[in-house]
């Protein structure tokens, strides 16, 4: 009697959670058995290792193997590295102007920002960064090989750089300067079309953006604007309040993201506001492989609301949120991945990317023809999964210098004017030369 006593009482309601909290209690002991662990080990590397440690350096050490275990995103930042990226994202800072992310042990190029050191010496979109200045980045943070890479204006440095398709590695010299970063440029385009790029997604991108519309409004009359080309190719993004507020400007009303944490209590939501400053003129958004993060964001409102035809290739994937969690005065900050973008129509950005309605594919010269595409979030060793289990791997990411030999450009001024390009065909419509 005294055990089926046991038996019921543990499977009812109250013994469910005697049960629970047995697991968790035993899961907890487990936990502390292996921070006892770690102890243990910090303390025979203090008194045992050749030389005497330094107790700060190892700790960091630590943190940073634990936090960069997690995903390719999330990484702790020393108070210097949490400086400077707060400098970064107010849009003015010194260095070489490389946007950059880690990838098997090497620091990899997402995109060189325009008109910087980085771009006007030829880096690519794709490339992998071995070498600064002859010291290999195999075994550094991308803290610290970013650090590496900054110093005084008019300083040198010399990154050897892999890229796929050559026999040997490329050395290529580079001088830094101050990087302001131009977050948008525009023009006008045959007297009927506005054209706009966005960059990156800094403190100062929306305010920029305003301006540039309103200076188009004012140079084409409304009856002859027939609309405009929104360019967010080799954009590797930034701060979420931009991507929704650059949305916004777009959007009249409606949601532009959510995101989704583990606990569902944690969803947020964020619409649009402010109204369109376009006054409802069509839209075309230029994406590719190096579209990212706050750029496939925009890309993915615009294309759910249906106020943008998307022209391009599929752009990167990278649909997880880091949550900036500064850590007190002098310890930096915990940049920590804690949910999942998913656009409008509850579709997730992770890993997957966003595809274009119209692909075209650049015409690429020979000697590029082999790093024409790029793996994007799926191909990231460690990235987060998508959340349906379906991923899309590698875009091409290439955009000719010169605007007349850009097809996906002009692709999109054609379906603004009606000629040539069906804007109703999905992806994979064929593009004429």
């Amino acid at each position: 009697m005294t055990g089926i006593g046991l038996t019921l009482m543990v499977t009812g309601p109250d013994g469910a959670q005697l049960v629970a909290r047995a697991k968790a209690a035993a899961g907890m002991a487990d936990t502390y058995s292996q921070l006892n662990l770690f102890g243990a080990v910090f303390e025979r590397v203090r008194a045992d290792y050749v030389e005497k440690p330094n107790d700060p350096a190892l700790i960091e050490g630590a943190i940073n193997g634990m936090v960069s275990s997690l995903d390719p995103h999330s990484r702790y930042m020393n108070d210097k590295s949490w400086r400077d990226m707060q400098e970064t994202t107010s849009g003015e800072f010194g260095g070489l102007g490389i946007e950059v992310t880690m990838e098997d042990g090497l620091v990899k190029v997402v995109a060189p920002i325009d008109d910087t050191p980085a771009s006007k010496a030829g880096i690519l979109s794709g490339d992998l960064i071995a070498k600064i200045d002859g010291d290999a980045v195999q075994g550094l943070t991308l803290e610290q090989a970013v650090a590496k890479m900054k110093g005084g204006v008019d300083t040198k440095t010399k990154l050897t750089i892999v890229r796929k398709g050559k026999d040997a590695p490329l050395d290529v010299v580079l001088t830094r300067e101050i990087i302001r970063v131009r977050p948008v440029r525009y023009h006008t385009e045959g007297g009927d079309i506005g054209y706009i790029r966005i960059t990156s997604f800094n403190e100062q991108t929306t305010e920029s953006l305003r301006k540039a519309i309103a200076t188009i409004s004012r140079d084409i009359p409304q009856e002859k604007l027939v609309g405009y080309v929104v360019d967010l190719r080799n954009n590797p993004g930034g701060l979420l309040d931009q991507a929704v507020s650059v949305s916004s400007t777009f959007l009249p009303r409606g949601e532009v993201v959510s995101t989704r944490g583990r606990n569902p209590e944690e969803t947020q939501r964020f619409t649009a506001r402010g109204g369109d400053l376009t006054k409802g003129k069509p839209l075309v958004v230029l994406i590719n492989g190096g579209s990212a993060s706050a750029s496939e964001i925009v890309a993915g409102a615009l294309h759910d609301h249906k106020r943008a035809t998307l022209v391009g290739t599929r752009s990167f994937g990278k649909g997880s949120v880091q949550t900036i969690i500064p850590l007190g005065a002098g310890n930096g900050a915990l940049a920590l991945t804690t949910a999942r973008y998913y656009t409008p129509s509850g579709r997730s950005i992770q890993a997957q990317g966003i595809g274009p309605d119209i692909e075209v594919k650049q015409d690429v010269p020979d000697e590029l023809k082999d790093r024409t595409d790029i793996k994007g979030e799926a191909g990231m060793r460690g990235h987060l999964s998508a959340a349906d289990g379906t991923e899309q791997t590698g875009s091409q990411s290439y955009v000719p210098p010169d605007e007349k030999d850009d097809k996906a450009l002009h692709a999109a001024f054609n379906v603004l004017r009606g000629v040539t390009v069906n804007a109703d065909v999905r992806a994979k419509a064929a593009v004429p030369n």
